[in-house]
């Protein structure tokens, strides 16, 4: 009984302070500069921040960028000189930051990132909430390794946005895993920017080149909206996705488990659109008492496929804003 109330307590002042924390949120403005909506990931991550931050009584500020980083350094400007009490920002591009950040410091406003990160010193942000792109890009390699065997497999990649951390990391962690396996080949890469009518277009330029697409064993594709396009060219080519040429991407949306129900995609590896939650956490402790975060707060990659109840993970994830 002693031992009952003792951890009854403790989970009370637990959760006392983590209360505590969420209360030092309510009311505060947040300026939060978003990329764009280039895909159904994005639009449920800028879907899902808002919603963290109504629940904690925050005033978010939200500034499309379009996928251009002026927009973004003009936004964040703004936002300093609005005087808001801390920013979020998910960066177009790795570099390029460091004067604005260093504007943001000095007015003392603390600066988020959010999925990706920056080639800027790391004392000019708060801490950074991400999944590991370079092992999101490995575990998709090692999906592929393992369902190939030792067949030759010819890949064609489609790259994300050239200069972000994503299509940098997640092609570095897809080469890492294949690395050794001589029978797998990146025949041809491409960026198609993240979207599904650039994956669609550059897919159906590899099918050309590649003998109508029959040379092609795989399409690896650094998000699911490009995979998606994807899918659609190689159908539009009178060939069978899933099955004549292996589709493995990453982010976990969910229309790319309906293509798996559809036997049209094989494997997906997943980002959580949540970085905003932890992102959050991390604000309220380091305003409630100084506490300084993690400088990097990683997130979990999981592998998803057929065999993971794909029409499940449609029905959880439809209204989540993607």
């Amino acid at each position: 009984m002693i031992k009952t109330l003792a951890v009854a307590a403790s989970l009370a002042t637990a959760l006392t302070s983590v209360a505590i924390a969420q209360d030092s949120l309510n009311g505060l403005v947040v300026g939060f500069s978003q990329i764009g909506s280039e895909s159904g990931w994005r639009a449920a991550e800028t879907s899902v921040t808002k919603q963290q931050a109504e629940e904690r009584g925050i005033d978010l500020k939200f500034a499309d960028a379009q996928q251009k980083q002026e927009n973004q350094i003009k936004a964040i400007r703004g936002f300093i000189a609005q005087g808001v009490d801390a920013i979020l920002v998910a960066p177009v591009v790795a570099t390029g930051w460091e004067d604005v950040l260093t504007e943001a410091k000095e007015a003392e406003i603390p600066v988020i990132l959010l999925d990706r990160g920056v080639d800027a010193p790391e004392d000019l942000y708060l801490t950074s909430v991400a999944s590991d792109q370079v092992k999101e890009g490995r575990v998709a390699g090692d999906w592929l390794v393992n369902a190939v065997g030792t067949e030759p497999c010819k890949v064609v990649e489609l790259q994300g946005t050239v200069g972000s951390t994503p299509a940098i990391n997640r092609k570095q962690g897809f080469e890492e895993a294949i690395k050794g396996h001589d029978n797998i080949t990146i025949a041809r890469s491409q960026t198609g920017d993240f979207t599904r009518a650039k994956g669609k277009e550059v897919m159906e330029g590899f099918i050309k080149a590649e003998n109508g697409g029959a040379d092609i064993c795989a399409v690896y594709a650094h998000n699911d909206d490009m995979a998606v396009g994807a899918i659609q060219a190689i159908k539009d080519a009178g060939l069978k996705p899933g099955t004549d040429i292996k589709v493995v991407s990453i982010d976990g949306v969910p229309d790319i488990f309906s293509a798996m129900v559809a036997g049209e995609a094989n494997a997906t590896v997943e980002l959580t659109p949540n970085m905003a939650g932890p992102a959050f956490d991390a604000l309220a402790a380091y305003l409630k008492d100084g506490t300084e975060p993690a400088k990097f707060i990683i997130t979990e990659s999981k592998l998803y496929t057929p065999a993971d109840n794909p029409q499940g993970e449609y029905d959880t994830r439809k209204g989540l804003g993607y």
